[in-house]
């Protein structure tokens, strides 16, 4: 059995494939922005054991909100130190600092694999500064203000066991 398809039939198919076109069309002219908080520069430099750090063994420095994490807009802010021990925190885009707020910085030396694009340990520091819970470097950030946190001054600390 076949079916011959009337011109009205054609011309309903024809008509609903234009209003669908152009509802998408109209919802697809304009791309929204992702939701971005304002941000504010936080800078500084690492001096461990009383040196700059240099740009080819990397400390990465994280900057975690006291307030906790954002469930709605979520960032995560951080950076690796470059050239002399210097760095600049990252959320959206490279240096562009961090939302206000009270932060705490931790930092981990540990070991930047090019080719894998990653960093991990072991840490130089031995935890000595990566937990946030116990970390004494805290920062407030105001909206529009830059922050220079100058020199931070990281120890590696000494085993408490004595080689043999």
């Amino acid at each position: 059995m076949y079916y011959v398809k009337t011109g009205n039939h054609h011309r309903r198919r024809s008509l609903l494939a234009a209003l669908l076109t152009i509802s998408v069309l109209a919802g697809c002219s304009g791309e929204e922005e992702p939701y971005r908080k304002e941000t504010s520069g936080l800078t500084g430099q690492v001096f461990i054991d009383g040196s700059p750090i240099s740009a080819r063994e990397p400390v990465k420095v994280d900057c975690i909100n006291v307030a906790g994490f954002d469930t709605k807009h979520p960032t995560i802010s951080s950076a690796l130190t470059g050239e002399y021990g210097r760095f600049e925190i990252s959320t959206y885009e490279s240096g562009d600092g961090v939302p206000e707020g009270d932060y705490v910085l931790t930092f981990m030396w540990g070991k930047l694999n090019l080719i894998a694009g990653s960093y991990d340990g072991p840490d130089k520091l031995k935890g000595a500064y990566s937990d946030p819970k116990t970390s004494t470097f805290k920062v407030s950030v105001k909206q529009g203000a830059p922050t220079d946190l100058g020199i931070i001054e990281l120890e590696i600390p000494k085993d408490s066991k004595k080689k043999k």
